[in-house]
C-alpha cells in the first residue's frame, strides 16, 4: 500500500481495530477523579483557491496548531463541487477519497512552529464557470479542538484565474 494511502487511513484505525467506544464500554466508565488525557489543539487552515477558465484548479492550504498541544499529524479534507479529472498526480501526502474529495496528511503541527503547506495543482473533469471548495480537518490527531470554526472553510472560486483567500 502506498505511503499516502496508508497515511490517509490513519484516522480510521481506531474504528477498524475495534478500539474506541467498544473498548471503552468493555472496561466500564472512568472513575470520577480520573482526568482525561485527551490533548487540546486548535488546528487552523488558511490559504487560497484559484480556478482558470481551462479547468485548472490550484489549492494551497497552510495548516498550523495554535495549541496548547502540538500534533504528530492531522488529515486535511478538500471537497470539490465538481468532479476532478481522473488521471492526475497528487502530492505524496495526498490520496483521492472519491472523484470530488482529496485527503492529505499535514505532517507534524508544532505549537509556535512553522506552518505546514499543502499545494495541489489539479484539473477538473470539465471547464466549470466556478467551483466551491470545502476545506476541513478530517482527523486532528485525536486532539480536542475548542475552536473548529477556523478549520472549516467554504470558498467559491469563479473561473477568473484570481486567487480567492480563506
Amino acid at each position: 500500500m502506498p505511503l499516502a494511502a496508508a497515511t490517509a487511513l490513519l484516522p480510521l484505525l481506531p474504528l477498524l481495530s475495534g478500539a474506541g467506544t467498544a473498548a471503552a464500554a468493555a472496561t466500564g466508565p472512568e472513575p470520577a477523579e480520573t482526568v482525561s488525557a485527551t490533548p487540546v489543539a486548535d488546528v487552523a487552515h488558511h490559504g487560497y483557491v484559484t480556478l482558470t477558465d481551462a479547468g485548472r484548479l490550484e489549492v494551497t492550504v497552510e495548516s498550523r496548531s495554535h495549541g496548547p498541544a502540538s500534533l504528530a499529524d492531522a488529515t486535511l479534507k478538500l471537497s470539490f463541487s465538481t468532479p476532478l479529472a481522473r488521471s492526475q498526480a497528487l502530492p505524496g501526502t495526498c490520496v483521492r477519497s472519491s472523484d470530488r474529495v482529496v485527503l492529505c496528511s499535514t505532517g507534524a503541527l508544532r505549537v509556535g512552529g512553522t506552518v505546514r503547506r499543502t499545494a495541489l495543482d489539479l484539473r477538473t473533469s470539465g471547464t466549470p464557470d466556478e467551483v466551491t471548495v470545502k476545506v476541513a480537518t478530517h482527523w486532528n490527531g485525536g486532539a480536542h479542538d475548542r475552536d473548529p470554526r477556523n478549520n472549516l472553510h467554504e470558498i467559491l472560486a469563479p473561473a477568473t484565474g484570481d486567487a480567492y483567500a480563506f
